[in-house]
């Protein structure tokens, strides 16, 4: 329904009307509007309700379950977001001076403190303001660390293909080539195609533990060895970071580098392109290459570490010192559950996402990687269920809306046949994972009855079945009047 279709001639909504306002006398005669703005004529009460409706037919994660790995929204309590509110930190000016804005730094360096804790890291910068320019921060840092010592013959990053799709775009605009590293079937990294990449140009190797591939490399700390012996540095990518809080660190795995989605894994809701953070740790031989500007602390006065004491670091990322919104919602979570609660996230995940692979399992879904415990996720495989039935992933993604679920990710990673990747997040209780089962188990059923109903899904939203090519290629946001266009 659009809000059109109520519209009446002379109908006002004078509460909502903004205020008279002059044009400037200085806009171009071509770019004034020859006619005037069509907009509808509808009641107060009819604008609020329109739109409440609308609001009401989104999915999100205040309404619905949201099994979306890799990228899921984690818990957002709303506590991290009425203190990042507070009015001294919401007024601030990021040009105050340092003394007028003690209390803002503390929370900044404390963070930073809390993230190195959690990461195994010896220093922590905020600055990236998203995953993916931590990620370029990552591999800025190691390119600025092999051209340090002289070692620019470096070229080349290994990644692993079941890695992030993000970080061969993240190499490239480093200016590396990007050598892929076979994943053997049962999940790990083939160790003989690793040896054979491995080489003088080996500047580093870009992978995440647990990968996306939903289980945790055994052979992590072979692999780390095998990669700094050759005088390569490891990158981290922190997306899964919630698998493993409080129970191993990437530090310890022997990561060099990591970048965290904070506005994942410590309650910022994202989602339609940001607002994101994504710091970045590293360990003690890429500290001066740290991007600044960094919170300092000496005898209880907090200040910013600038490019001035750090004429190494590979600069500025961000106007300021970031997004500070998310850093100060992530702070407040990472105080909210403090270090007894870090282990519990990694916990419940890897409980609920084992109790959904194991049920799916015996309902008759084929998991990706049989004999493999989930991590945070996993990742099943309906290609025999195609094969049998005709019914794709994308059949099965689009019922779920039906059943009052969000889709998860589909078709990622790509390596795995009508792949289907579930991250039910530490959050979900028992009994929506149930209810989440009974609804897959219907569509497995409706699959092998009644395919032409999961062909023509969704039924019950209002969107039904989009081409999803032409919508990307034809895409069309903007309503036109019948018989009209826009001036």
């Amino acid at each position: 329904m659009l809000i059109f279709d109520r519209s009446q001639p002379g109908r006002v909504n004078a509460a909502q009307m903004p205020p008279a306002m002059d044009l400037p006398s200085d806009i171009p005669e071509a770019l004034l509007r020859r006619q005037p703005l069509v907009l509808p004529e509808v009641s107060e009460l009819q604008a609020v309700r329109h739109y409440t409706r609308l609001s009401q037919r989104n999915f999100s994660i205040d309404t619905h379950f949201y099994p979306l790995g890799s990228c899921t929204m984690k818990y957002n309590p709303r506590a991290s977001n009425a203190l990042a509110m507070l009015p001294g930190f919401l007024n601030r000016h990021p040009l105050a001076p340092e003394s007028t804005g003690q209390g803002f730094l503390a929370c900044l360096f404390e963070l930073q403190e809390i993230l190195k804790d959690v990461t195994g890291m010896r220093g922590v910068s905020l600055t990236p303001m998203a995953g993916a320019q931590g990620e370029f921060a990552g591999v800025a840092m190691i390119r600025a660390y092999h051209k340090a010592r002289g070692d620019e013959a470096r070229d080349e990053i290994l990644i692993p293909k079941a890695a992030h799709g993000t970080n061969p775009a993240t190499a490239a605009m480093c200016g590396y080539r990007v050598h892929e590293i076979d994943v053997k079937p049962d999940g790990d990294i083939d160790l003989a195609a690793l040896d054979a990449a491995i080489g003088p140009r080996t500047a580093g190797l870009m992978l995440t533990n647990p990968s996306t591939l939903g289980v945790f490399d055994r052979h992590i700390l072979d692999i780390a060895q095998r990669v700094h012996k050759a005088g390569g540095l490891l990158y981290y990518d922190g997306a899964n970071l919630n698998a493993i809080l409080g129970q191993v660190k990437p530090g310890d795995m022997g990561f060099d580098v990591i970048h965290l989605n904070l506005h994942k894994t410590f309650s910022t809701p994202h989602g339609g392109g940001g607002p994101g953070a994504g710091p970045v740790g590293v360990s003690e031989r890429l500290l001066p290459f740290l991007p600044v500007p960094i919170v300092g602390e000496s005898r209880g006065h907090y200040y910013w570490i600038t490019e001035k004491t750090r004429p190494q670091s590979i600069g500025r990322l961000s106007t300021f010192m970031g997004n500070a919104g998310v850093l100060l919602r992530a702070y407040v979570y990472a105080r909210l559950i403090g270090r007894e609660g870090m282990p519990r996230i990694a916990q419940y995940a890897v409980l609920n996402a084992n109790y959904l692979l194991r049920k799916l399992a015996a309902l008759g879904f084929e998991p990706a990687y049989k004999g493999r415990r989930a991590t945070h996720e996993f990742l099943l495989t309906l290609k025999n269920l195609k094969d049998t039935t005709s019914v794709t992933a994308m059949d099965v993604a689009k019922r779920l809306l039906d059943k009052g679920y969000h889709a998860p990710t589909v078709y990622f990673p790509l390596m795995v046949p009508e792949c289907f990747l579930i991250e039910p997040t530490e959050t979900e209780g028992l009994d929506e994972l149930d209810g989440f089962i009974a609804a897959m188990a219907e569509i497995l059923l409706e699959a092998r009855t009644s395919p032409d109903v999961l062909k023509g899904a969704p039924h019950t939203l209002p969107v039904r079945r989009l081409d999803e090519v032409r919508a990307a290629r034809e895409l069309n946001l903007t309503w036109t009047p019948p018989h009209k266009t826009h001036s």
